[in-house]
């Protein structure tokens, strides 16, 4: 049933006499929300919640557990009960699916709708549309981008700027490939209430996947690709096996034949490392390849280790190059781990970006893009990302040079690569340093990121580099480690709480002098995720529920 009051929608569904959970709708409901939050797909998505939220919370508080285990001493080893999975040789994971057999240049970017038509016309071959950490989740782009992924999937998408400007299709368009947010997030306007009376936000993952599963996979599939989707933040096989059952059960719900669904793995969290093979295991009949999340991962390295003492510190931001020991190591064996197991290897982003009204940044974002690349096809990736549509032909041209007319180098199964769990731990950077420079980069880029994203956009450019969540989570969490331990900076200045909060005031100070400033708010999130005690687990939670939801 639909019951429609104050813009308010609530959507029950039953299966024979078993009850079933329901999800309301607590946003306001602007143009074209009733097309995507239909009875029906409600309906789809409460399903889902009912057969696995409990289980998704279950395995958050396993991540608890495990991090305070690492905060008391304990190291990350490959897992001794799953040795039987990666010493068997002989299974495969599903692999590419229809439109997705050459991959060698991504663009990422969100669901909006001028910035969905230049991904879409930008000449990569495929399009990983971002409902996380380059989207800020305001209700307004969480729904409308579904708007504007039924519209593109269906060739109707069209944009004109305030200024006159349209935006059209081309002709040759990428595979779309959707990240949902991560299993830690929820989505406040959206109410779910179990079969037994218990309340609380929905589950934002199955949300973001389920409304466009249940809207487009059919669509997709008749116009010869099907429903992909990246999935980020795991930190275990058993988060992978869950998220296969929800595509098992999407299969059954939605007539598609099994193995239908396929999914790329974001490897962006430490203890992911460790598990490669077992993710791949588990998503075995729905897995296309693993992708290499650089940021993300540097950020969950330094959250894992900043109660383990100075030796685990690493330096400022910019000297955490592909090349340092733990991320070469990293790299090295997800190339191999996904070549022996039949899946794509997918490199991650390279953070520059052009300025077409700067020659010379442009001339330098591309040279360091290309040389990015260039690492990356030679080591054995079979794709890249790219953050901007100008940068897909450097991309493309080292992956070009690699790989001919292939549409990957699987074949490629690098047995020469033989990492250690000590190899994925050395945390050394030779010559490298905390700065002053570092310090007020990583208060400048938090903010102005922060300021970004409470105006409603989650990827923002910032001294030439393309920002987002990952890149401020990297950002505030040195800020915080340097301040617990009582770093000092190579020219002797001591990283204290009083130096951060100034450079806070008088960065939020300059910002809120621009038009539709919010960097009040932005330097009120980042003293609390900086100045306090606590660590705060992910810098955008406390913004989301203070700001957003």
């Amino acid at each position: 049933m639909t019951i429609t009051q104050d813009r308010t929608t609530t959507t029950t569904t039953e299966r024979g006499d078993e009850p079933r959970g329901t999800l309301t709708v607590l946003g306001p409901m602007h143009d074209r929300f009733d097309e995507i939050l239909t009875p029906e797909a409600l309906g789809f998505v409460a399903h889902l919640h009912d057969l696995y939220e409990n289980r998704r919370y279950q395995l958050l508080r396993t991540r608890e557990l495990r991090r305070d285990a690492i905060g008391a001493g304990s190291m990350f080893d490959f897992l001794p009960e799953t040795a039987a999975i990666r010493e068997d040789p002989g299974w495969r994971v599903a692999g590419p699916g229809p439109g997705l057999e050459d991959r060698r240049v991504e663009i990422t970017g969100p669901t909006d709708r001028k910035m969905a038509i230049n991904a879409m016309n930008s000449g990569a071959r495929v399009w990983l549309a971002d409902h996380e950490d380059a989207l800020s989740p305001t209700w307004e782009n969480i729904v409308g981008g579904q708007v504007n992924l039924f519209d593109a999937i269906r060739r109707q998408i069209d944009f004109t700027s305030p200024q006159g400007k349209e935006y059209r299709l081309g002709e040759e368009t990428p595979t779309i490939v959707l990240r949902p947010r991560g299993w830690h997030l929820s989505e406040a306007h959206l109410r779910y209430t179990c079969p037994r009376g218990r309340t609380g936000r929905a589950v934002a993952g199955l949300v973001d996947f389920g409304l466009y599963a249940f809207h487009n996979a059919r669509e997709l599939i008749e116009r010869g690709r099907g429903p992909y989707f990246y999935l980020p933040k795991l930190e275990s096989h058993q988060e992978a096996r869950l998220w296969d059952e929800v595509f098992t059960e999407t299969e059954r719900e939605l007539g598609l034949e099994h193995g239908t669904i396929r999914a790329t793995v974001l490897i962006e969290t430490l203890p992911a490392a460790f598990e490669m093979e077992e993710i791949l295991y588990e998503l075995r009949d729905h897995c296309a390849g693993l992708n290499a999340g650089r940021w993300d991962y540097l950020f969950s390295v330094i959250k894992m280790f900043r109660d383990r003492g100075r030796r685990r510190v690493l330096p400022d931001r910019g000297e955490l190059t592909m090349s340092v020991p733990f991320m070469r190591a990293y790299t090295e064996l997800l190339v191999s781990t996904c070549h022996q197991r039949g899946a794509h290897a997918i490199g991650g982003m390279s953070a520059f970006i052009p300025d077409r009204r700067d020659p010379e940044v442009t001339r330098q974002a591309l040279e360091m893009v290309s040389e990015d690349k260039r690492r990356e096809a030679t080591d054995g990736f079979d794709g890249t990302w790219v953050a901007h549509p100008d940068l897909v032909p450097a991309a493309q041209a080292e992956f070009d040079a690699v790989l001919g007319t292939d549409p990957d180098q699987r074949h490629r199964l690098r047995e020469d690569v033989h990492v250690t769990a000590e190899d994925l731990l050395d945390m050394s950077v030779e010559g490298a340093a905390i700065t002053e420079t570092g310090v007020r980069q990583n208060v400048r880029v938090a903010l102005r990121y922060l300021d970004s994203w409470l105006r409603g956009q989650g990827a923002a450019a910032i001294d030439h580099l393309m920002e987002d969540a990952a890149t401020a989570e990297i950002s505030r969490s040195q800020l915080w480690l340097w301040i617990n331990q009582g770093m000092t900076t190579a020219d002797g200045m001591p990283v204290v709480r009083e130096k951060v909060e100034f450079l806070i005031e008088r960065y939020a100070e300059e910002m809120g002098r621009e038009e539709g400033s919010r960097a009040a708010d932005a330097a009120e999130l980042l003293r609390d995720a900086v100045l306090g005690e606590d660590f705060p687990a992910f810098l955008t939670n406390a913004a989301y529920d203070r700001f957003l939801s």
